[in-house]
């Protein structure tokens, strides 16, 4: 507890504040709507003087349904709780503008009062009041016990510290044990996906590992499975058990005999496997190892007899990746070789020779300029770029586009490591050597370097080593492309998606949206055709070969359209309960994601492979609004049921589609059943 709030010289002030809050509380209720956000100004400022006094926050909070009530919310996404997103809270809080933190902080403040039973809300229980909290501080820890760095202070002022103080008041009153349950949840739950970029989790396994040693901080039984999470980085193995430092580590690898390497190989292997993180002791194993026996090498990558026999047959490759791209400090790198290894990749006739090329490719002075700016000088650049170029290559599918509106470019760098890997490498050349890519769109030739600007605004920053490079020229080339497609009829992805992604992008293009008017059309004729490209029962059984690009139309929780996004299906196939699901790549950076009206997209649990997202197909179908297909394949459209086509027609009018009609016709629509989708 802040020891401030029990000091009795502030009564005084805070008493005198809080009268001032409610006499502005009072005004904003007897505002009419229209006229709210003339009183909002004083509302706000009295809060703030509230909020930074000891005894401030539950102050607020006591008063939470009456400052609801008087509109404080109206007319913005604070004004229904109960499809707010706790990830999104944090940004929130950490806004330069201090109405926003002060908004998201009352927001907060309300959670807790509906929690605590203080507010009894029409629309949030208690039990999901308390969950939501426990989200927000899970996925916000550092501001529990972290103090505002010099860069907080500077862009937030006092409110950086607010957010602090009220951090510690939720803690306090939703429990320390929940929040840490919640977060390692959470952690384990995006470790399920493996992506490639693991620094946010690393530093909240580390936050963890500080959070439990805090004398003042009581957690009980709290946190199943952290001791694995803080093991997988700084404890793995007996010999590193108290974090020695990399330096004494290696000596004390010096020392061992076979028996007890073979002990730290299979140690580090199995806790690689299971989350998905590498110890930087790992990596500095594997340097070690590259003088003793292959034997051992294989051991502490945990490789499959596939990934074995890839390693032999390469051996001398595989030794110089290791020495050029494993380090302590791209630790990563090492689960990245490992699964590379495993997907037999190598035997792909291009793929190594390519590979010794990227080892000796020197590098353009912007390209070093942009990952030194990134990661550092250590270790140098083209280090690092390989390091990344293991990681794309081993997790496909882990690749993200950060905070950044690229899912296009960020789709086919993964399609490509997953489909035509020796096309990704030689794209990586042209750019980290040249500073240009050149991409044809029929017949023509199209340079980043000479190509006007992307989607993105600004540079990305945020990204794995490979797209940090890569995917700067991979925008500009996508919106080219799609500049070049301006006066057609149409949709453009129609005829970019198959050139800028690749020949196994079918040439068959469904949309059911009019680009003209963006109303719904030939729902019916869409959703047939997927059917009978896609399900297995009206398409004669036939697997999907190539992923194939798509285009979803993304709702948040309240099943509101929220955008268009760039997917890749990567095959249709029954899960374990016999549900015939769709399973795609999304490259959100997070594919598992709440679209409402019983629409959640499922990462693990139904047959998932790392990476992959899931929905039954009537779901997906949904959600969809763009496909390809092969127009030579022709599967039975005449089969499809009605009854399904229409349910799905229902959730897409319940959904995204309802302000999307076609004049004329009815808004509503019945609820799905309940009958399991097949």
């Amino acid at each position: 507890m802040n020891p401030r709030e029990n000091d009795p010289s502030d009564d005084a002030t805070l008493t005198k504040r809080l009268a001032a809050l409610d006499d502005a509380t009072h005004a904003m209720a007897e505002a009419r709507d229209f006229g709210k956000h003339l009183r909002l100004r004083r509302l706000l400022d009295s809060l703030r003087r509230v909020l930074v006094q000891p005894g401030g926050f539950a102050a607020v909070q006591a008063r939470a349904a009456d400052l609801e009530e008087a509109g404080l919310f109206h007319g913005t996404d604070w004004a229904t709780p109960e499809v707010l997103v706790p990830a999104l809270c944090g940004a929130g809080l950490q806004s330069e503008n201090a109405d926003t933190v002060l908004m998201e902080a009352v927001s907060e403040l309300r959670m807790l009062a509906i929690a605590t039973g203080e507010y009894a809300h029409p629309n949030v229980s208690a039990e999901d009041a308390h969950q939501f909290l426990s989200q927000v501080l899970a996925t916000n820890m550092a501001l529990l016990f972290t103090p505002p760095s010099e860069a907080e202070r500077v862009k937030q002022g006092r409110m950086a510290q607010l957010t602090r103080d009220l951090f510690r008041h939720l803690g306090e009153n939703v429990g320390f044990e929940s929040v840490l349950d919640r977060l390692v949840e959470e952690i384990w739950r995006i470790l399920r996906q493996r992506p490639i970029q693991v620094e946010q989790v690393q530093h909240l396994i580390t936050q963890i590992a500080i959070f439990r040693s805090d004398p003042d901080v009581e957690l009980g039984s709290a946190g199943q499975g952290v001791d694995r999470l803080i093991s997988s980085l700084y404890g793995t193995t007996e010999a590193c058990r108290e974090d020695p430092g990399v330096d004494v580590y290696r000596s004390r690898l010096e020392a061992m005999d076979a028996n007890a390497l073979q002990y730290e190989a299979a140690g580090f292997a199995r806790a690689m496997h299971d989350t998905g993180l590498v110890s930087p002791y790992h990596a500095e194993l594997l340097r070690f190892l590259l003088d003793q026996s292959d034997y051992l090498l294989a051991e502490a990558m945990g490789l499959s007899s596939t990934g074995r026999d890839c390693m032999l047959r390469f051996h001398d490759l595989v030794h110089r990746l290791i020495e050029e791209a494993v380090h302590p400090q791209t630790a990563q790198a090492v689960y990245g070789l490992a699964l590379l290894l495993d997907r037999g990749i190598l035997y792909q006739p291009p793929v190594a020779p390519a590979l010794w090329r990227q080892i000796a490719l020197p590098l353009s002075p912007y390209a070093q300029e942009r990952l030194t700016l990134a990661y550092g000088t250590t270790p140098s650049p083209r280090a690092r770029l390989l390091s990344g170029v293991l990681s794309i290559l081993g997790l496909p599918l882990g690749v993200g586009q950060g905070d950044n509106p690229t899912c296009q470019s960020a789709r086919a760098l993964s399609m490509w490591a997953y489909n035509d890997p020796d096309y990704l490498l030689q794209v990586l050349v042209w750019v980290a050597r040249d500073d240009e890519i050149i991409m044809h769109f029929e017949g023509q030739s199209i340079s980043s370097r000479d190509s006007i600007s992307g989607v993105a605004t600004t540079l990305p920053t945020d990204l794995d080593p490979v797209s940090l490079i890569v995917v700067p020229h991979l925008d500009r080339i996508y919106a080219e492309m799609g500049r070049r497609c301006v006066g057609r009829a149409g949709d453009p992805h129609r005829w970019v998606n198959p050139e800028f992604h690749g020949w196994w992008s079918a040439r068959g293009f469904r949309i059911n949206v009019d680009v003209e008017t963006g109303k719904l059309v030939d729902l019916e004729e869409f959703l047939r055709h997927f059917y009978a490209a896609y399900h297995p029962r009206y398409n004669g059984d036939q697997p999907l070969i190539h992923p194939q690009p798509g285009g979803v139309a993304v709702t948040d929780s309240a099943a509101r359209y929220v955008g268009w996004h760039a997917i890749t299906i990567l095959r249709v196939a029954r899960d374990p309960q016999d549900v015939t699901r769709v399973y795609f790549y999304n490259p959100n950076n997070d594919s598992g994601q709440d679209w409402g009206d019983g629409v959640v997209v499922s990462t693990a649990g139904n047959g998932e492979r790392f990476g992959e997202g899931s929905l039954p197909f009537e779901q997906f179908a949904s959600r969809l609004y763009i496909y390809h297909f092969d127009p030579l394949e022709r599967g039975d459209l005449e089969r499809v049921p009605d009854d399904e086509i229409d349910r799905i027609i229902g959730y897409i009018r319940r959904s995204w589609g309802a302000d999307r009609l076609p004049a004329g016709e009815l808004q509503a629509s019945p609820e799905p059943s309940t009958r399991p989708p097949d």
